[in-house]
């Protein structure tokens, strides 16, 4: 598996040399101690990967900013009705829509800054900077006295929760062995996962006990500091330090994240895809309309159609439909994050041995299935037993589908296409468009239903992941076991 010896081409610093200076880089590199061996076929065998449990507990730390985005974006769900009573605005469904949603206005907030300050401060700095509003936030909400604290309090954290989750691709992307880089960024998703379904269980004795919802946030404080205070002692991105010209400090942290005998290779092959303009400031023009516009349109569409897709509204209709079923609400919350948790342990499992291309089809066009079932539920032509049963079904598999390819590939894929000048900014770009289309789906979910019906509403979401199938088989590219400067290369020529 992992350790297994492999062979293959010379890697990217080598490909593109005349031979005879690939022959005096290769003995260079024999020198320094490197892993390999130089054939007589002219391939390069190298004998070990690099250790993965070098670089696993940094991307554990990582994933714990995806743990309280989870959190916080389900910590209301339980807890809302006793919010409302407590700070005294139950039966105003503004105010309560309010309190759920505020922390998406500061979500998009937080995206949008993202890859400024992860370029800025660096990957570790920006990690540290989201757990702080989502500290002073959480302890807000759990303290005040009234609807407008409360606010304040979920806007700030969703400052956090939109800065968090794009840092944490960027992190987990440029510090893993490109072998596992599809594994650890399932992580990611899972982590949500994990938040979601622990908001859920922790939520459940505040309606019997009065002030439970505050002991909720108070418990978010946990992972938040964690993430704080355990950044200062993971490695810093080193293509960000390689980047900003800190070399030597570049190849400290490879050795940290590689170990030793990878660490020349790593820097070597950095080096190729310098293309000496690192240092220059990328203007928003030059990522809308410049040489990146196509992978940025790329991974601004793939966000827009993991949201069309129609998950949100899965979610937020979810209770609903099991209610219909008989089956409590609390059982219903726990089926769909099983569901979720299994579809993202399977992505894990399969995201390097079937690449990411493969999982995105496979997901999307499940999605579109679950939801044509959904349609077919809906149909006056399905006794209302049998469309119960089709519902609930169509549900957990739609929510399945999506947690195994169209909900953790976005956020791996796109660090991996994007140049290394770009990265950061372009993601945070990407992560914009999720927020406005996520918000506008919740927005007009319920209107939409109410006057088009939900057979004719779950036809335009089969429409959209049909039409993200067909997008995914022409425009995206596989980068299963590739280096980062591979992709890069592949995509970008250079000049």
């Amino acid at each position: 598996m992992w350790g297994l010896p492999n062979i293959r081409e010379a890697s990217s610093m080598y490909k593109r040399m005349p031979s005879r200076e690939r022959e005096h880089a290769i003995v260079a590199d024999n020198a320094g101690n490197l892993d390999m061996e130089y054939l007589e076929n002219g391939k390069v065998q190298e004998t070990t990967n690099p250790s993965w449990k070098l670089s696993l507990p940094h991307v554990l730390v990582a994933t714990i900013s995806s743990f309280l985005f989870g959190y916080h974006l389900g910590v209301v769900n339980e807890t809302l009705e006793s919010i409302s009573l407590d700070l005294e605005f139950g039966g105003n469904t503004l105010a309560e829509g309010l309190v759920v949603s505020i922390c998406l206005g500061g979500a998009f907030l937080g995206s949008l800054f993202s890859g400024s300050i992860a370029d800025g401060v660096g990957r570790r700095r920006a990690f540290q900077l989201s757990a702080f509003p989502m500290i002073v936030g959480a302890s807000l909400s759990a303290t005040t006295k009234s609807l407008e604290g409360m606010l304040l309090g979920r806007f700030l954290v969703g400052t956090g929760m939109g800065l968090g989750p794009p840092v944490a691709s960027l992190y987990v992307t440029e510090i893993s062995p490109s072998f596992v880089r599809g594994t650890y960024g399932s992580f990611i998703q899972i982590a949500t996962c994990l938040g979601l379904m622990a908001s859920l269980l922790v939520g459940i004795p505040a309606k019997e006990t009065v002030g439970w919802w505050r002991v909720c946030f108070w418990l978010a404080l946990i992972p938040s500091s964690m993430l704080a205070l355990a950044m200062e002692f993971c490695a810093e991105s080193p293509y960000w330090l390689f980047k900003k010209g800190r070399t030597a400090e570049a190849e400290s942290e490879f050795e940290k994240l590689l170990g030793e005998f990878h660490t020349k290779s790593a820097i070597a092959e950095v080096s190729k895809s310098d293309r000496g303009d690192d240092m220059e400031t990328v203007h928003l023009t030059e990522l809308l309309y410049g040489r990146h516009f196509k992978v940025v349109f790329i991974g601004s569409i793939l966000f827009a159609l993991q949201q069309l897709s129609g998950i949100n509204a899965v979610f937020y209709f979810s209770s609903t439909v099991f209610r219909g079923a008989g089956v409590p609400s609390n059982l219903a919350n726990i089926c769909i994050g099983i569901a979720n948790l299994s579809g993202s342990i399977v992505a894990m499992l399969l995201m390097d041995k079937l690449g990411r291309k493969v999982l995105l089809l496979g997901s999307f066009f499940g999605m579109a299935f679950a939801m044509a079932v959904q349609v077919t539920a809906a149909s006056s032509y399905i006794p209302s037993s049998g469309a119960l049963y089709l519902s609930v079904g169509g549900m957990l598999l739609f929510v399945f589908t999506f947690a195994s390819g169209a909900g953790p590939v976005p956020g791996l894929l796109l660090p991996e296409i994007f140049p290394g000048r770009i990265r950061a900014k372009a993601m945070a770009v990407c992560m914009s468009v999720h927020w406005v289309v996520n918000f506008f789906v919740g927005l007009l979910f319920l209107h939409l239903l109410e006057q088009l019906g939900p057979q004719i509403l779950y036809s335009v979401f089969t429409i959209f992941c049909l039409t993200a199938v067909v997008f995914v088989k022409n425009n995206v590219v596989e980068t299963k076991g590739k280096s980062l400067q591979e992709i890069e290369i592949a995509l970008l020529p250079l000049d």
